[in-house]
């Protein structure tokens, strides 16, 4: 919001006009205020990431025979995600929606010299909880352990839409499918935290830095009385940066070597912003935005760094720590949305780690 007020307005209206986060313009001032804060929130994210470009980089560390859960991955930031576990000698489990069309782009981009028997692929749509319930029972299955799960699909900005289960869209699929799976792969992720070359098994929650310009509303949580795609996108990153909090308290309350992450990626040119108006621009983004390959730094980091062992409840960008909301920092802010998303999903016992 800032960096537009300093620009001059015809330039400023350009910007609003072509890099808004839906290709409709808003029609209220409060989905103009939302937008405003988006797009503010996008170019400080774009500012970041040119000044601590020099930061954004990530060792690959051998673990061999690992095993890392990660929802999406077929395509976009994804892709070089898992190119760069693999180069880990790490196994990949996959949850996708096509896993068979997943299987060919994976193959088609990174080669099956490096995929073939390290890569699995299963089905798996975050935004509805049978689906996910379904995913982790295959998992539970193949997997007595695992030592990595990362929480990565998403879709941003999208038209309104309810799950089968009754919930908005981009909270079903950003958090609370991501917020079942981690309840239910519990079990696996302990056993894969005393079976892990002495480190801690890590969560990796995929958030964004426009996390930080919002507030959750629970008198309107699913966005039937106000939606704009942008403001339902914002919601579903807080609650996942809350939902790391409050997780790594439970972690620490009962001892586990079990640690976990949020993160901005970056601003990345890739399919997340179909429903934006950059559409119309898209040679801006490749021009001013991340490749994938440099989104997926900061998510490899959060994975396997060294560096970042033992501090976890960390919310990271461009391969280091970095600032999150101001509440955030609320362990009582952090337990609301915890606790509603277990109302929500009927959890009464999170992980077997808490009773509510």
């Amino acid at each position: 919001m800032l960096a537009l007020a300093l620009i001059p307005l015809p330039i400023a209206f350009v910007i609003f006009y072509f890099l808004r986060s839906s290709k409709e313009m808003p029609k209220t001032w409060r989905e103009f205020v939302s937008e405003l804060k988006m797009q503010g929130s996008g170019a400080m994210g774009l500012l970041e990431d040119t000044f601590m470009r020099f930061k954004n980089k990530v060792d690959l560390v051998k673990r061999p025979n690992k095993i890392v859960v990660m929802t999406g991955g077929n395509r976009g930031i994804g892709l070089y995600v898992i190119e760069k576990l693999l180069k880990c000698d790490m196994i990949v489990v996959l949850g996708v929606r096509n896993p068979e069309a997943s299987k060919k782009n994976v193959d088609k981009v990174l080669g099956t010299d490096l995929t073939k028997d390290h890569v699995i692929y299963e089905k798996c749509d975050t935004g509805n909880m049978e689906s996910v319930r379904e995913f982790a029972k295959k998992v539970q299955t193949r997997y007595n352990a695992i030592h990595l799960l990362i929480n990565n699909a998403g879709v941003m900005c999208t038209p309104y839409e309810e799950t089968k289960d009754g919930f908005e869209s981009q909270m079903a699929i950003n958090h609370l499918g991501h917020f079942l799976l981690t309840h239910l792969l519990m079990p696996q992720l302990v056993a894969g935290s005393e079976d892990n070359d002495g480190l801690n098994a890590r969560i990796v929650n995929v958030s964004s830095c426009v996390h930080r310009v919002t507030d959750l509303d629970y008198d309107d949580f699913h966005c039937k009385k106000f939606y704009y795609p942008a403001d339902a996108y914002n919601k579903s990153k807080l609650a996942q940066v809350y939902f790391t909090r409050h997780l790594e308290g439970l972690f620490a309350q009962h001892e586990l070597k079990i640690q976990n992450h949020s993160l901005h990626p970056g601003v990345v040119d890739t399919e997340l912003f179909t429903h934006s108006a950059t559409d119309y621009v898209p040679w801006v983004r490749r021009i001013f935005f991340k490749t994938p390959e440099e989104g997926s730094r900061t998510i490899v980091y959060a994975a396997i760094s060294p560096e970042l062992e033992g501090k976890g409840g960390s919310y990271l960008s461009n391969c280091a720590i970095s600032r999150m909301h101001p509440k955030a920092w609320s362990p009582m802010e952090c337990k609301k949305l915890f606790d509603y998303s277990c109302e929500l999903l009927k959890i009464e016992n999170f992980g077997f780690l808490e009773k509510n």
